[in-house]
């Protein structure tokens, strides 16, 4: 009756396999036992199942034999039920991956297109139309916000629920809606976040250009526990999650009626550049509400200054504030107000005014809120504006003037003071997500953290030595303190000896297998001077451990210099695996207080060394680092490349460590040092028939692609480099645009792109920070060294994919001084094996007719180009794998080509 109600301009087909009930009519319109009746002269687009799940399976293989190309499974009773639900859905996953269906759900409600009228749902009416989108995991939660968006005139531009996720994830429903010209905005109910690395790189390439809003319950441990029964799925770190979120610019909020509030506000006011607030106000107790409610959510009162201050001391009464809040009293003029919200605003040092008018004897509300939509207009959208007009009808229709204006008000001020700090932290999370690193890492360890792993698995040990823990965090160039093993007391006086130092002490650690908390078994043995104290201590320790462990325990000690930690902050690095998201990063307080302290932030690596430097600043400790009560600041770029380099060493030995923290990590004004490393690996035992372990979860950010990088020869003899893009290049890339001439710049954007327009930040962000997962960009280098100063990008080549389907399109620059020199053959041959090794099944491309060296090179490597006359260009493709091959010149004339990047 939905599908019939609202008229979305296609043809409905009603299917009743019910033996019980054969109604040859649903409705007065014909129905049909089995899809197959369907007159084949009317392709079936989408496939509504709403039947018990132990028929779904056969329907599914009707929608396979009849080529429906989507379908909605509404019915329940699959994986959220236990073991048997699990399997049945995913046997009717394979059937559908077989007939190439995508599918919605199972145990959903269905999807809405209230702007083309389509109601694919078993609510009882369809969403207004609007232009913010509306996803759910929860039915339930769909018909609750279905029902009040229609009292409150609230409208969608879809209206998703997504169910138990089986096939269609958050990823493709983020990147579909990114395509959607009349979503501006997406807002989500998620209970689990199913495929993290999916999320993750559609979430990060949407939520710069439309904000993505998420209420995500499970904070608390029951809550989690209830969202995992309700989906069947995994709940994962609510601290992890917040991660994730912050790090692909995704904006958490906590309550229903929050993520329209804020997504109302984003589509009206600025972003803030900073998190400090100016309140002008009529009354003081609202003042001291919302500034408890701003502090409380992370932001914080603006410190006006000197001349702020003595405008409004010219402008007042003598009983005002006389600080922020700005407190104007009770009987404040319309004009008084609108003044007073001027110059606040125009303080550099506030990011943002909220305005809260309590109705009293002397207020008018709808003069005043005139006088503050003027002043919005003066402002001119460089700062946001938000109101609270208090009260009730006497405030109504100033609430309109306001509304009509753009400045969105609120009840109540501690909601207006919360939205501020919201729309703060999605400004941070957008600014961070594509901001230019400002240094290059350079990670090249050696083959011998392969060994030390390689030789523990062979010896069946999943706990590495503090040792062999140290070898690796050397490799990674992480500065650790001298060590040395000892087997015997007199090796240990030995090589106590040895060690010329200052203080002439040393400490003694044992070295096991099986321990890894070694201070817990009197395994430390601090401040040893002198021959005897050395002996003494080895033998105890020796004594100690074997009495409680064994003598397997006890593999000996290593010996190390004392080092004073006077002037010296305690810190601690860690990483460990995270059931949806994968290896996790830790930075914060360390020592044996680590856990009790609790200060700690949490990142996804890689990091580069702007996203290093957010995590240390998300720790208290972080001040005490700048430098405080009379101690110098640490060497903070020091400590950022720590964290990169420790990133690198997660990301690149994710499938072998399973967990690994320094603690402590010492640091001072005179460097940093890894007093202590700590390695488990996973279960080598594990590993399935392809030498993998499949139960490992990979990290949720595909890793920096550094088996890319090749050297290669030109027709010249030059050698060059050819590697994946980084953040880190984006002044070469501006300066590459230097050396391309006006004529190479049309054939390859077809129009006069201006130097200054190719070289805009906010473009070349988009085209130097890739997700490997989305796209494959590559460059050539005239020189052989990451590190040469003098390096410079001469070609540029990109594979950019299209959502949803196993297709992309690539694009080359090539500068012109090197020309004719076989890099644009050797870059689209190297992004055809990049796209067979992605599993693509073609490439393809749009070439102007007049680009006869890019129309000779394609041909050379092998693709079809068929001449568009309806268009005037060429089209280009190259079908990877063998069953396609059928496609022939014709298809090319009906695909869809995207924007190129470079």
């Amino acid at each position: 009756w939905n599908l019939l109600s609202s008229p979305f301009g296609g043809t409905i087909y009603p299917v009743n396999n019910n033996p019980r009930n054969p109604h040859k009519s649903i409705f007065g319109i014909k129905s049909y036992q089995r899809m197959q009746e369907i007159p084949e002269q009317d392709p079936i687009d989408l496939a509504i199942i709403a039947v018990p799940a132990r028929v779904v399976k056969s329907v599914m293989q009707d929608c396979v034999e009849v080529g429906v190309k989507g379908a909605i499974i509404i019915s329940a009773g699959f994986k959220e039920t236990g073991e048997e639900g699990a399997k049945l859905e995913k046997e009717i996953l394979d059937i559908a991956r077989r007939g190439h269906i995508r599918v919605v759900g199972p145990n959903c409600l269905g999807v809405m297109n209230p702007i083309g009228g389509l109601n694919a749902t078993f609510a009882t009416h369809i969403a207004k139309p609007g232009n913010v989108a509306f996803i759910s995991q929860s039915g339930a939660m769909c018909t609750s916000i279905l029902d009040w968006s229609l009292q409150a005139n609230v409208g969608f531009s879809s209206f998703v629920s997504i169910g138990s996720m089986a096939d269609i994830n958050w990823g493709d429903i983020i990147y579909y809606l990114g395509d959607d010209p009349k979503t501006k905005a997406i807002a989500i109910y998620m209970e689990t976040i199913g495929d993290a690395r999916s999320f993750m790189s559609a979430a990060s390439e949407v939520a710069f250009t439309k904000p993505i809003i998420v209420i995500k319950p499970g904070r608390t441990e029951q809550a989690a526990a209830a969202a995992a029964s309700h989906t069947g799925s995994l709940a994962g770190s609510d601290d992890v999650l917040d991660a994730a979120f912050k790090r692909c610019g995704v904006l958490r909020v906590n309550k229903i009626r929050e993520v329209f509030e804020i997504v109302e506000l984003l589509g009206k006011q600025p972003l803030p550049r900073g998190n400090s607030l100016a309140v002008v106000t009529n009354a003081g107790g609202p003042g001291v509400i919302s500034t408890d409610a701003l502090i409380g959510s992370g932001g914080q009162l603006a410190c006006l200054g000197d001349d702020t201050m003595a405008k409004l001391n010219d402008l007042l009464p003598s009983h005002w504030s006389h600080s922020n809040p700005i407190d104007i009293l009770g009987d404040a003029t319309p004009d008084t107000y609108a003044r007073s919200v001027e110059l606040a605003a125009m303080d550099p040092a506030c990011h943002g005014v909220l305005v809260i008018l309590t109705p009293q004897s002397m207020t008018d509300p709808s003069k005043t809120a005139r006088g503050i939509a003027e002043v919005a207009k003066k402002v001119g959208g460089a700062k946001p504006i938000l109101a609270s007009w208090m009260g009730g009808q006497g405030v109504t229709e100033g609430r309109e003037i306001l509304d009509e204006a753009g400045v969105v008000t609120y009840d109540y001020p501690d909601s207006a003071a919360e939205m501020f700090t919201y729309m703060w932290k999605y400004s941070l999370n957008i600014s961070h997500l594509y901001e230019t690193p400002r240094w290059c890492a350079e990670m090249r360890p050696d083959q011998a953290v392969d060994v030390i792993i390689a030789n523990a698995q062979s010896e069946g040990r999943t706990i590495l030595t503090e040792l062999e823990s140290k070898q690796i965090l050397s490799a990674y160039s992480i500065p650790t303190v001298q060590t040395v093993l000892a087997m015997t007391a007199e090796e240990a006086v030995s090589a106590a000896e040895s060690m010329v130092l200052p203080t002439e002490r040393v400490v003694l650690k044992l070295n096991s297998t099986s321990i890894t908390h070694k201070s817990d078994v009197g395994g430390v043995k601090l401040n040893l001077s002198g021959p005897e104290q050395v002996r003494n201590a080895f033998l105890e320790m020796e004594e100690s451990v074997c009495k409680r462990f064994g003598k397997d325990a006890f593999l000996g000690v290593t010996v190390q210099p004392m080092v004073d930690m006077k002037n010296a902050y305690e810190l601690i690095v860690g990483a460990s695996p995270d059931s949806q998201f994968g290896p996790v990063m830790l930075f914060g307080s360390g020592g044996i207080l680590c856990e009790v302290f609790k200060d700690k932030s949490l990142a996804l690596p890689p990091l580069n060394s702007n996203l290093a430097h957010i995590m240390m600043e998300d720790t208290k400790i972080y001040r005490a680092l700048e430098g405080i009560r009379g101690n110098d600041s640490i060497d903070m770029t020091a400590l950022e490349k720590l964290l990169v380099n420790f990133s690198h060493l997660i990301m690149e030995k994710w499938q072998f460590i399973r967990e690994i923290d320094i603690n402590p990590l010492l640091a001072s004004s005179e460097g940093l040092l890894a007093l202590d490393a700590r390695v488990i690996l996973h279960d080598s035992t594990h590993m399935d028939v392809d030498g993998e372990m499949s139960h490992i979860v990979r990290p949720a950010i595909r890793p920096y692609p550094t088996e890319f990088e090749q050297h290669w020869e030109t027709k010249k003899g030059k050698v060059v480099l050819i590697r994946a893009i980084m953040p880190e290049d984006e002044p070469l890339i501006v300066d590459f645009h230097k050396r391309i001439s006006e004529e190479s710049v049309y054939t390859r954007f077809f129009n006069n792109i201006q130097y200054k327009e190719r070289v805009n930040h906010n473009r070349l962000i988009r085209v130097c920070h890739v997700d490997y997962d989305r796209d494959i960009a590559l460059v050539v280098l005239d020189g052989d060294k990451l590190k040469d100063d003098n390096k410079k990008i001469i070609a540029a080549g990109r594979l950019t994919k299209r959502h949803g389907v196993p297709v992309a399109e690539f694009s080359m620059l090539v500068a012109d001084a090197y020309q004719g020199q076989g890099l644009g053959e050797k870059l689209l041959r190297e992004l055809v094996e990049r796209g067979r090794a992605e599993g693509l099944d073609a490439i393809e491309a749009i070439v102007l007719p007049t680009n006869k060296t890019m129309l000779h090179v394609s041909k050379k490597v092998g693709f079809q180009c068929v001449y568009d006359m309806d268009e005037g260009v060429v089209k280009t493709i190259m079908n990877l794998r063998e069953k396609h091959n059928s496609s022939g010149p014709a298809d090319l004339q009906h695909r869809r080509f995207t924007s190129l990047q470079f």
